[in-house]
């Protein structure tokens, strides 16, 4: 069942669109996420959806309902912003207390509610604390039941991760999933990060320029990319010319080939690439190591980005010729 659906919008700064008719559909209990580079206008959509910003033109629909000209506090939308945006001098109880008692809630609903959501959040030990006295990922939790609290329709999170370090990123990215699939609640998030959004979503909607580039699954975006855009800002990607077609080879789809004369007379079957090449560099990542090619396997030379398991490729050094058969690669549309 569709929850949002964003129909033909279009919106400018001054002179300056920022939004290109632009279309989207999110599904209630969906973790729908916004990827893209700054100022694409990721967080522009955000506004929009909660009415911080009108659009020029189109419709934003929430259950079928035009949301044009319905005040902010009126949406039954849910933001949690960048910085969580506490108040420093709220204890966590009265921070989640502040939309309700806007609200009107009285007391005994409000404590109710706080206890509902403080359960549900795993936060029920900090309700006394100030937020200076939590961890990153505490203070995005309560910044979670402060928009949770109030029963939105839509929750709407903008880059919550960005000011935290790589490995709290990843454990709070972890709960952020799980609470969102525990509660079911319609998220639409928003980030540059192609790991977060791979991780997190139903959807990815990739957006550049204001314009929706490709909407689909994680896995769809990342194995099937429509365009060479979406190819190389989801992840890592080589791209190869064979004969008129263009082909997208991600790092991880090569192995190294043996060295026979089999391999090197293409004798390969059919669904697997052949590409031959000398090692320019090679970069230690731990269980991987990534390594730069040149390949001789055409006339333009093309660059090659390959990762192995490093115990399969300790023996290849820099300056050696390699042969790669690709296990997998995508025929791009856009060429």
């Amino acid at each position: 069942m569709t929850k949002l659906e964003l129909k033909n919008i279009s919106f400018s700064f001054g002179n300056s669109l920022a939004i290109d008719n632009l279309s989207l559909t999110v599904e209630e209990g969906s973790f729908t996420t916004l990827l893209g580079p700054s100022g694409c206008g990721k967080t522009t959509l955000l506004r929009l959806i909660s009415g911080f910003l009108e659009p020029y033109s189109g419709e934003i629909l929430i259950d079928g309902v035009n949301q044009a000209g319905i005040e902010v506090n009126e949406r039954k939308v849910g933001m949690v912003f960048q910085d969580y945006a506490l108040f420093p001098h709220l204890s966590v109880s009265q921070n989640i207390a502040y939309g309700l008692k806007i609200q009107k809630f009285s007391k005994s609903e409000i404590e109710s509610k706080i206890s509902e959501i403080a359960k549900a959040l795993g936060i029920e030990d900090l309700l006394a604390r100030f937020p200076n006295e939590l961890s990153g990922g505490q203070q995005q939790r309560v910044a979670l039941a402060r928009a949770l609290v109030l029963k939105p329709k839509i929750l709407l999170m903008d880059e919550p991760l960005s000011s935290l370090d790589t490995k709290l990123r990843t454990k709070v990215r972890e709960e952020l999933k799980e609470i969102q699939q525990k509660l079911k609640i319609t998220t639409v998030y928003v980030t540059h990060d192609q790991e977060e959004a791979l991780s997190l979503s139903t959807k990815i909607a990739v957006i550049d320029n204001g314009r929706l580039l490709q909407e689909g699954s994680p896995k769809e975006i990342y194995f099937e990319p429509e365009n060479s855009f979406v190819a190389d800002f989801v992840g890592k990607a080589n791209f190869v010319k064979k004969g008129a077609k263009k082909l997208m080879i991600r790092p991880e789809w090569f192995e190294i080939a043996p060295q026979s004369p089999a391999y090197e007379k293409n004798l390969l079957p059919a669904d697997k690439i052949l590409l031959s090449g000398t090692v320019l560099s090679e970069e230690f990542l731990g269980s991987k190591s990534r390594f730069v090619i040149q390949s001789d396997s055409s006339s333009e030379k093309e660059i090659i980005t390959a990762d192995f398991d490093t115990i399969s490729c300790e023996n290849v050094r820099i300056g050696d010729r390699i042969i790669l058969a690709a296990k997998k690669f995508w025929e791009m549309a856009d060429e």
